[in-house]
């Protein structure tokens, strides 16, 4: 059963809203009991059967931020789309809340295809998905378990499930790490499971990498800090990622028969997760990955777009020339390709 949210109906985003697209707040259910929120954009010249598209990410972030910026642009672009907020976050529904699972968050994505399916004004059979940052794994992982969804950008993606497990780099793979890691886990279970941990430090440390820096700009500042977003407050339960870390959840990505486009920045400190899957996606094999499958038995609909000098969080808003969002946008994020994308797969 649906269970009924309050949601904030005045217009609370990092972004200005389009003159070019209508927009309202809705509610869907998932099939494990949970409610999500999710921001509806359409088209203003709307009109028949539309193709649609469902976003969310980043991991730890809100659909008032990177999610609903695509799903706004998308929209201009003459798609119906939702961003939402995953279970146990934002203003969707779930408890505890900032918890994660490989399962209820695949979910999250394939609930979000049932909602845009029961919509008068979308052709069901052509539904697409964008995943965000660790949404873009999410994402991946949904294509590969619900043949509806035709098309899929996994933008700037993370692989949860290899970054949980392995530290970042692969630093930490190895039986002694896991093991490590799971003995503090399993005694935060019983200290205090509630406690929060992850969100993006702040104050920076003077010796913080680059991609920390990064996050902390977008985060952390009027450039996308948002009150609902764990990412930037105090994150995520300290074991909210615990099952991420015993799964790889990509397994069956080199089954993906739809289109799939991974992109990713040039300088992104995450590109080695979206240019692994992708590999593995075509090839059934990569770099990073300890399992090997079988070739794509549709590579010819499988790109790999990588964006020149842009970071990580450049592709959540396309980027400023200065910080805290301030200077000129650099626009890195090819809103017509994406579209075009869409378009060619979704018809």
């Amino acid at each position: 059963m649906k269970k009924e949210l309050t949601l904030t109906q005045e217009w609370d985003k990092t972004f200005p809203l389009s003159e070019k697209v209508n927009h309202r707040k809705v509610t869907f259910p998932t099939q494990f009991g949970l409610t999500l929120a999710a921001d509806l954009y359409t088209p203003k010249d709307a009109a028949g059967k539309m193709a649609a598209i469902a976003v969310s990410g980043p991991f730890g972030a809100c659909k008032e931020q990177a999610s609903g910026l695509y799903a706004m642009r998308m929209a201009e672009r003459g798609f119906v789309t939702i961003a939402f907020d995953p279970s146990f976050t934002g203003e969707s529904s779930g408890e505890p809340r900032r918890t994660a699972s490989p399962d209820i968050n695949t979910e999250d994505f394939m609930a979000a295809v049932d909602y845009l399916s029961s919509l008068d004004m979308v052709d069901a059979a052509k539904i697409g998905i964008i995943g965000i940052c660790g949404w873009g794994g999410i994402a991946l992982n949904a294509a590969a378990a619900d043949p509806r969804i035709k098309a899929t950008l996994a933008s700037t993606m993370y692989d949860m499930t290899r970054v949980s497990g392995n530290g970042y780099f692969d630093a930490d793979d190895n039986e002694e790490a896991r093991h490590e890691a799971r003995v503090a886990l399993a005694k935060q279970r019983l200290a205090d499971p509630g406690a929060m941990a992850g969100g993006v430090v702040d104050p920076l440390p003077a010796d913080a990498p680059q991609f920390v820096r990064d996050y902390h700009d977008y985060y952390k500042t009027s450039r996308g800090y948002h009150a609902r977003s764990g990412n930037s407050n105090d994150g995520w339960r300290a074991i909210g990622t615990q099952a991420y870390a015993n799964a790889r959840f990509l397994y069956y990505i080199n089954e993906i028969r739809s289109a799939v486009l991974v992109m990713h920045g040039e300088k992104a400190h995450s590109r080695y997760f979206g240019e692994a899957a992708y590999h593995y996606m075509v090839e059934g094999k990569a770099d990073g990955y300890h399992f090997t499958g079988k070739p794509n038995p549709v590579p010819g609909n499988k790109q790999l777009l990588i964006i020149p000098g842009a970071s990580h969080c450049d592709l959540y808003d396309g980027g400023f020339t200065g910080p805290e969002g301030k200077g000129e946008p650099r626009n890195l994020i090819p809103w017509d390709t994406l579209a075009t994308f869409f378009k060619d797969h979704l018809k």
